[in-house]
């Protein structure tokens, strides 16, 4: 009886579409002014070009013990301004968002839960020249002996194969654990693979464009890659990208040591020790020394900074000083307030010397236009598409209430036109989810018509 193959329906993907996703950079131009529509960024022309020259200052080395403030109303782009500063820093470099109420757990230090967020915002790009034989597989031939315990069953011994590239050909003889790792990946002739000639590690790289194989009609995931060039047996450099957190993680656990961290990787710390962190700084301020490794300090974003405590801010005030420091932004839409763990008024709520420390980037509520061209750049990113008279509603909704307000309803307008079987959202499909959902002016009026029907605690 021949095999069944039977052709699978594809379901549609959950896609999900983030807040800022669209965000590509701070949208200036050659001169550092902002452009009002570029890069997914909409006005805020006075903070993005603030931004640009903090970006600036970055790339020149120049940004040392500062943090960057972003103060403003609710819904006037200080995440997306956030985002920006990231991009425009370059594609490695890592960018953590958190809110302050993450810090306070009851497992976790809230000065250990900070620093764990800023060790996994400086990324570290390791390059290592590693002795390596690599080719396509034109022989592959495995030599098995009996079992030492029981003569009925065979086990892997050895193996010989034939690799090639298009300078060179070697014949290898590989051991026992080589052997069992090229058995385990279904390795054969045809095939692209890559032995470490330190460590024996095998890695199959995919199949050879130039082989037999790559030529028959086969149902599997294997790529087709080009045949290797040079010699066989060659110096290659491998780049791996971690951030500190990785570093500690992995330290942690090797020093852990015991039984259980032998056969099992060891339970996983809650949190991760000083003297774990000086090894992993020493390590890596080494390696940056001897130029086998380089650093990208990335972008830590704090949302609703307000809400940290005295202590917090005092352990942000000192680690903006360290060498191994991220950009560390702070974002907050409190006028005066009350530093938390302190009776003591303040503006934005910070201490006085953390906002000397600090450069204060100001976001303004947006206008008609701004808001209008906003909703577009959403629409395209969650491909919806809207009529003329949609567009106005939500508009008209986003500077009447809030920006975030009309974007919420936008998705909504978007599932209901879905619902009736349209492909268009038009301004009828906006005026019944407008009615159906309330905004938070809405809310509180309805709370305080039913007031007295409600639990008090």
């Amino acid at each position: 009886m021949g095999a069944s193959i039977r052709e699978v329906v594809p379901t549609p993907r959950f896609r999900r579409i983030g807040a800022h996703t669209h965000i590509k950079g701070l949208g200036l131009d050659e001169n550092g002014r902002a452009v009002k529509i570029k890069d997914g960024m909409v006005g805020q022309e006075r903070a993005r070009e603030a931004a640009g020259l903090i970006v600036k200052m970055i790339k020149e080395g120049k940004w040392a013990g500062k943090l960057i403030v972003l103060a403003g109303p609710p819904g006037t782009g200080k995440t997306a301004i956030a985002v920006a500063i990231a991009r425009e820093l370059g594609m490695n470099v890592p960018f953590i968002a958190m809110s302050a109420s993450e810090v306070y757990s009851s497992e976790v230090k809230k000065t250990e839960v900070l620093l764990e967020a800023m060790r996994k915002c400086i990324g570290v790009e390791i390059h290592e020249m590693r002795e390596v034989y690599e080719g396509e597989v034109v022989k592959f031939n495995v030599i098995t002996g009996p079992h030492p315990y029981n003569p009925y069953q065979r086990v892997i011994e050895r193996a010989a194969l034939t690799l090639k590239t298009t300078d060179d050909e070697r014949t290898l003889e590989v051991g026992e654990e080589i052997a069992a790792q090229l058995v385990e990946q279904g390795v054969r002739e045809g095939y692209v693979i890559q032995i470490d000639a330190e460590t024996g590690r095998a890695t199959v790289l995919g199949i050879s464009s130039e082989s037999d194989l790559a030529k028959k009609y086969e149902v599997g995931r294997r790529v087709r890659v080009p045949r290797p060039k040079g010699k066989v047996r060659k110096e290659k450099e491998f780049v791996y990208h971690m951030t500190l957190a990785d570093l500690d993680r992995m330290v942690a656990r090797r020093r852990s040591g015991g039984i259980l961290s032998l056969f099992f990787g060891g339970p996983e710390e809650k949190e991760i020790g000083p003297e774990v962190i000086a090894e992993v700084d020493r390590q890596v301020k080494e390696w940056v020394d001897q130029g086998k490794a380089f650093l990208h300090p990335g972008v830590l974003f704090i949302d609703d900074a307000h809400m940290l405590d005295i202590e917090t801010f005092a352990f942000l005030g000192r680690a903006v000083e360290s060498e191994l420091s991220p950009i560390i932004i702070l974002a907050t839409n409190r006028g005066f307030a009350r530093i938390r763990g302190t009776d003591v008024e303040a503006p934005l709520g910070f201490p006085a010397d953390l906002l000397d420390r600090a450069v204060i980037i100001g976001t303004e509520t947006y206008d008609a236009e701004s808001i209008r061209e906003i909703l577009k750049i959403r629409a395209t990113e969650e491909d919806i598409k809207l009529s003329d008279g949609a567009l106005n509603k939500l508009t008209e909704i986003g500077a009447r209430r809030s920006l975030r307000y009309a974007v919420q309803l936008l998705s909504i307008a978007a599932e209901n036109a879905r619902s009736r079987g349209a492909n268009e959202v038009d301004a009828a499909d906006v005026d019944r989810v407008d009615h159906l959902f309330m905004d938070v002016t809405e809310a509180v009026e309805h709370l305080k018509k039913y007031e007295s029907l409600m639990i008090r605690h």
